[in-house]
């Protein structure tokens, strides 16, 4: 929101409070993309109207540039015509627009020509014979002798926002959050995650290194999975040029339309992947809108063991994971088709395109994810060490194929096998700030 409209809020929070009723413009909040549905039953969870006033003017104060106009359209159309008039009276931005004043014309200076009648009879007077322009001969510098080792030269990459590349020179750069569910209740069914805390740290320290503000939250609930994220969509996002989504739980399939999978809350219940980028998605989040958003995901995409299949010798290098590799996934039947058709039927028609989105999987949707209790997961530990490697030189999307290569030559007790992958809705490369760039 424009610092403007949220002052004018502000300094009129005890009229909004005493007078507004929040039940007569919540569904047109809802409606106008202002706020989203968690955001209206979180105003409604409160007992006294005042403090659904409190809160709504709160939560408006987080959201986009439209969100005060919208809001004063919304008060008109449920009658409060007197605090539209009162909030209105200090926006400058509603005042009338001035008169737009239309260029006067300078005329330029006309030379006369040198002859202004047609001559009466043709010129025979020989033309001038023009001597024809020759490119002129350039010096040739002699090309210099091959190094004895080739080397490999990187391009040096455009740090502006451009159809090239997404603007990542904000510092911070962002917001990462970090969730990290190590230990679940006897009820859910599901083992602790040893090792977890490891991949925790890593991915800590790494985004902390690319001028990331981190946020780690441990053991969270389903309904404290979706409530972070609730906050981290209402946080003013103007400031920053990116946003980080790191989910270390167990995991299993679930229905969707677009990102597959769901991550498990310590309680046992899980929410689905969909789900948790749609808080960021351009409607719900508008400070963050054109911006990179990336989830990074370990956990199960469901039952099914990979054991893989015969290559060449020389196409792989395979690797042994660990001797205490365990998977982070719940005991349950799984099919493989996890992309089905039948998945479409939780599509809706009113979701946003999921442009500037990418999710980033442990493992492909319908599989299991390994993790070394010691050493932590396979897919963490190649991602933490890639991004170490590379990140000076390599975009995103480049990094995260070689953690693809590296992880698929891993075996898990020398016989199953892992292959993470990733969603990419990016519309531009992302190259990451690193100390060598």
């Amino acid at each position: 929101m424009d610092p403007k409209h949220r002052r004018i809020l502000q300094r009129h929070r005890r009229d909004l409070v005493t007078s507004l009723n929040p039940a007569d413009i919540c569904d047109g909040l809802l409606s106008k993309g202002v706020f989203t549905q968690d955001m209206i039953d979180e105003i409604k969870s409160k007992a006294i109207r005042r403090d659904q006033a409190r809160q709504l003017v709160t939560d408006l104060e987080t959201r986009g540039s439209q969100a005060f106009p919208a809001f004063l359209e919304c008060l008109r159309e449920t009658g409060h015509h007197d605090l539209a008039e009162l909030l209105q009276s200090g926006d400058s931005a509603h005042r009338p627009p001035p008169i737009p004043v239309q260029p006067s014309l300078i005329p330029l200076p006309v030379q006369n020509p040198i002859k202004t009648e047609k001559p009466d009879r043709p010129d025979l007077t020989p033309p001038v014979a023009v001597e024809p322009l020759r490119p002129v001969s350039l010096p040739v510098a002699k090309p210099p002798s091959p190094p004895s080792e080739p080397e490999r030269v990187r391009p040096n990459r455009q740090r502006r926002d451009s159809i090239q590349c997404y603007k990542m020179d904000a510092s911070p750069c962002g917001i990462c959050l970090i969730i990290n569910n190590v230990d679940f209740e006897p009820a859910s069914d599901l083992k602790d995650r040893k090792g977890s805390n490891i991949d925790c740290d890593k991915m800590e320290n790494r985004f902390k290194a690319l001028n990331f503000e981190v946020i780690v939250k441990r053991n969270l609930k389903y309904k404290h999975i979706r409530h972070e994220m609730s906050s981290l969509a209402k946080r003013d996002h103007s400031a920053y040029d990116c946003c980080v989504v790191i989910i270390l739980s167990h995991g299993t399939e679930a229905n969707h339309n677009r990102f597959p999978g769901a991550v498990h809350g310590v309680d046992g219940p899980a929410v689905p992947v969909q789900l948790i980028t749609n808080y960021l998605n351009g409607q719900n989040c508008p400070s963050l809108q054109g911006k990179p958003k990336l989830f990074f995901i370990q956990a199960c995409g469901g039952g099914e063991k990979d054991t893989g299949f015969e290559v060449s010798p020389d196409e792989v290098e395979p690797s042994l994971g660990g001797i205490d590799d365990q998977m982070d996934a719940i005991p349950m039947s799984s099919s493989s088709d996890s992309l089905s058709t039948s998945d479409e039927l939780d599509a809706r028609a009113t979701l946003p395109t999921p442009s500037d989105i990418l999710v980033s999987y442990s493992t492909f949707p319908g599989y299991v994810s390994w993790r070394d209790t010691q050493a932590g997961s396979w897919y963490v530990e190649n991602l933490d060490r890639v991004l170490e490697e590379n990140v000076a030189t390599d975009d995103l999307v480049t990094m995260l194929m070689m953690v693809n290569a590296a992880v698929s030559q891993i075996s898990a007790k020398g016989l199953y096998k892992q292959m993470p992958g990733s969603f990419n809705f990016l519309r531009k490369h992302l190259y990451f700030q690193s100390s060598q760039s």
